[in-house]
């Protein structure tokens, strides 16, 4: 493919074409998402349960934290798999057994006797969150024309967030409605619905175009195209894909031994970075331990479950904006948005939480529990509105296409360890640092991540999947000056 192909799409196909979406590829997006519904709502709904199971689990510090984020390190290792088995198995196979593995979790969860027995389901559980979020977003990717890719993979974030949303509004529903210490079971236990819908969706599902592709099966790749593409941009498409495969056609079968290239071994490290800077923000320990830090400040267990709800509603709404921001600014520049605005927010959590009086007349500063709350909300927009999103865009399109689920896969595991590790050690943090500390903490390491974004993060906006794959070779390969990595569009027009 010429140079000048993939650095100046300005045909009118491909990630030019004005064709609208067809339904069924809406179809397609919001069945498999389902997957990043379960996702939130399972990662977001022990905050409010934790207030309750405690007395009946006999709960510490440690193992409040242990049954948090044991969901997070059966997660990694769900990314991981999933990313091998993905490429073997296709990606719609993959999605079906995380459904039933999803179902099998939230049972066993809201069943539990025991801390023991939790943890354990929380693991079963983390296995399917994981998976989910690395073969959800290729998943949507790969089947997306790419015009119009960045808001359909967007729209995983969308329902996680509102997954997340759901889980807030449950629990505090279940404990106004029924309350006591049995009241966390039920919370669990609703996960099982979108597990069973998810499953059912997906077997009417097609896999997609380039996994058909991969697997010589060329039919099926056109008739999926033919079904999920306006009519000019199926022969397009389907020469741009066979293209690219007949060059990797004498490679030998995807695996991380493919490291051992200098470019892609950067692009892998680039990927990890990406996935893990959104994690070091200390997002999901918001998203997590909410109504805690909030009764920590002063709240009562009933205003701090009511609040939370006001963070799962930011989430959602500024993932609408966060849509509507990747169709109008660069990858790179929205990473950036993000990065910096969630790291002054974090610096603006901890000086409240330290310069403000924790009573006033011997009564709870309740101006410092809103001020924090405040803070929260600011930190979710720019997170949701602009880090998140375009992580998880970022992760679905760079990494070439033989080798997508099983770099994913690393990626999304990373994430997760470093998910995993901030949410087992932010309760012993709370205990020893408070609030203010922990979160001076987070911003530091975010000025670290700001860094990384301004050095490596390249722009990937206005290609295909396949244009893409051809630039970042080019560009880590050859070493090409920073500049035109972060300003392609500058780049295209000196050609």
């Amino acid at each position: 493919m010429p140079k000048e192909q993939y650095l100046t799409p300005n045909r009118a196909s491909g990630p030019n074409s004005t064709s609208r979406t067809e339904p069924f590829v809406k179809v397609i997006a919001v069945i498999a998402t389902l997957g990043g519904l379960l996702f939130g709502y399972d990662t977001g709904v022990i905050s409010g349960a934790l207030l309750f199971m405690g007395t009946e689990l006999h709960l510490t510090p440690f193992t409040t934290g242990l049954v948090t984020s044991s969901l997070l390190f059966g997660a990694a290792f769900g990314a991981l798999i999933s990313g091998h088995f993905a490429a073997a198995a296709g990606r719609k196979k993959i999605i079906i057994v995380l459904a039933v593995i999803f179902a099998i979790g939230a049972l066993g969860t809201s069943l539990a006797p025991d801390v023991h027995w939790m943890i354990f389901f929380r693991l079963v559980l983390g296995v399917a969150v994981g998976g989910a979020a690395a073969t959800v977003p290729v998943y949507i990717a790969e089947i997306a024309p790419a015009n119009k890719r960045g808001q359909l993979v967007t729209l995983q974030e969308l329902m996680i967030v509102s997954g997340q949303m759901l889980a807030y509004i449950s629990n505090a529903g279940f404990n106004a409605a029924w309350g006591g210490e049995q009241t966390w079971r039920w919370m669990l236990a609703v996960a099982t619905v979108p597990a069973v819908a998810l499953w059912f969706g997906m077997m009417f599902m097609p896999d997609t175009p380039r996994w058909y592709a991969m697997k010589g099966r060329l039919a099926e790749a056109r008739k999926v195209l033919e079904r999920t593409r306006a009519k000019s941009d199926v022969e397009w498409e389907m020469t741009e894909i066979e293209e690219t495969l007949s060059e990797e056609e004498n490679k030998n079968k995807p695996s991380l031994k493919e490291l051992r290239k200098r470019w892609l071994f950067k692009l892998f490290l680039i990927g990890i970075g990406v996935a893990v800077i959104q994690q070091l923000s200390g997002v999901n320990t918001i998203m997590y331990y909410a109504p805690t830090m909030l009764k920590a400040v002063g709240m009562s267990t009933d205003a701090a479950l009511f609040a939370t709800i006001a963070n799962g509603v930011i989430s959602v709404l500024m993932t609408f904006v966060g849509i509507w921001l990747l169709g109008r600014l660069g990858r790179r520049t929205l990473t950036m948005i993000g990065q910096f605005g969630c790291t002054a927010c974090l610096l603006f959590i901890g000086c409240i939480s330290y310069f403000m009086p924790e009573t006033v007349n011997g009564q709870p500063d309740m101006m410092r529990s809103y001020l924090v709350l405040l803070g929260m909300l600011m930190f979710l927009s720019f997170q949701q509105g602009a880090l998140s999103p375009v992580t998880w865009l970022l992760l679905s399109e760079i990494f070439p296409t033989r080798l997508r689920g099983i770099f994913m896969g690393g990626a999304v595991f990373a994430m997760w360890i470093a998910n995993f590790i901030i949410s087992l050690v932010f309760p012993m943090l709370l205990a020893t640092v408070g609030l203010s500390g922990a979160f001076f903490i987070f911003a530091f390491i975010g000025l670290f991540g700001a860094v990384f974004v301004i050095k490596c993060v390249p722009e990937t906006r206005n290609r295909s999947l396949e244009q893409i794959e051809h630039y970042l070779h080019d560009w880590l390969s050859n070493d090409v000056e920073t500049r035109a990595v972060r300003s392609p569009e500058r780049k295209a027009e000196s050609h």
